[in-house]
């Protein structure tokens, strides 16, 4: 029994007095929050804002080249002066000779020098003449100034290789007479049929 009531007394106390240290501790605790939540919600003011330095843009302003003077063109080239009246120094000119008379050119066509061509007659190949093998052959053979076979070409064949290659040369060892045109003997070309005609 004794127990219990100093349990009461103990509890009343308790009620009765109060706790100041634990009362102002708690008061501080609110008052730090109350303070930290009102600087939360104060309107933040902006920071003052510098004054941007202003950019200066310096220009330089470049005077433009002198304009270059046009080049003058050279005078223009005076005619030579003639002098009309010889001067003793000077012989007397001769006067002009006469034009020649035409000459009546007579044209001559190239032609096989005759006898060329007999001493140098095509040889009849073996085996053709045994076979009796014949045909003509027609050349056109290209000649210089001189008369001077440069080339040899079968314009129409004989049907047969061996007749149309003793016929080409046969006309290299030919001389020729070369075409004449205007007095003057030049370069051309001749059309020569060559004919082989089996041995009986």
């Amino acid at each position: 029994m004794t127990q219990d009531l100093e349990l009461q007394v103990r509890n009343d106390d308790d009620r009765e007095g109060l706790n100041w240290a634990r009362i102002a501790g708690i008061t501080c605790a609110i008052a730090v929050h109350a303070a930290a939540l009102l600087l939360l919600l104060a309107p933040m003011t902006p920071p003052a804002q510098q004054q941007e330095e202003e950019q200066v843009t310096m220009v330089n302003i470049i005077k433009p080249p002198p304009p270059r003077p046009t080049p003058t063109p050279p005078p223009p080239d005076q005619p030579p002066i003639e002098n009309l009246d010889p001067s003793p120094i000077d012989p007397p000119a001769p006067p002009p000779a006469p034009p020649a008379p035409p000459q009546v050119a007579s044209d001559i066509g190239s032609s096989v020098d005759p006898s060329s061509r007999r001493l140098n007659p095509p040889k009849y190949p073996p085996t053709e003449a045994r076979q009796g093998v014949g045909g003509t052959v027609v050349l056109v053979i290209s000649i210089d100034a001189q008369g001077n076979v440069l080339d040899v070409q079968v314009e129409k064949s004989s049907r047969n290789r061996n007749l149309d290659r003793a016929a080409m040369d046969a006309a290299r060892k030919w001389r020729f007479n070369p075409e004449v045109r205007n007095g003057q003997p030049v370069a051309s070309r001749v059309r020569v049929p060559v004919d082989f005609v089996p041995p009986n």
